[in-house]
């Protein structure tokens, strides 16, 4: 029987993913540039494979970041579910959070969170979504 990964493998992955999005780095580029294949990463990322020290090391390098920030969330025992945690890094939402960090204006921030926050309440077809459903 295969063990499921454990949770500070998964946790470890996930910021490995996390910078890679952030440095816009594909997996095969950071796998060049540790001399691993992306199939490799992919594992490290899902937590499927445990990062040697040496190849977390190589990871930073390469990410140009501490290889401490890789260990933030394990050490906060993070209380953060993992499904939210894999969607903050996508790369839609890390696309949308730089874009959304780079507008000089706060009162037009909050305006498109607004927005942005009305538009999750809405269904596919324009209705009212599972979440204003439930929230009423």
């Amino acid at each position: 029987m295969r063990e499921l990964p454990h949770p500070a493998d998964i946790t470890v992955g996930m910021a490995i993913r996390q910078k890679r999005l952030l440095a816009k780095m594909s997996q095969g580029e950071l796998g060049d540039h540790i001399g691993v294949s992306f199939q490799q990463i992919q594992k490290y990322e899902r937590g499927t494979n445990r990062v040697s020290v040496s190849a977390l090391v190589d990871i930073a390098l390469a990410l140009e970041t501490d290889v401490r920030r890789f260990f933030d969330e394990v050490s906060q025992g993070n209380g953060v579910e993992m499904d939210d945690r894999a969607f903050l890094m996508t790369r839609d939402t890390v696309a949308l959070a730089r874009a959304f960090s780079q507008i000089p204006n706060t009162r037009l921030r909050q305006k498109i969170l607004e927005m942005v926050k009305a538009a999750s309440l809405l269904g596919e077809d324009g209705g009212p979504g599972l979440l204003r459903a439930t929230a009423e």
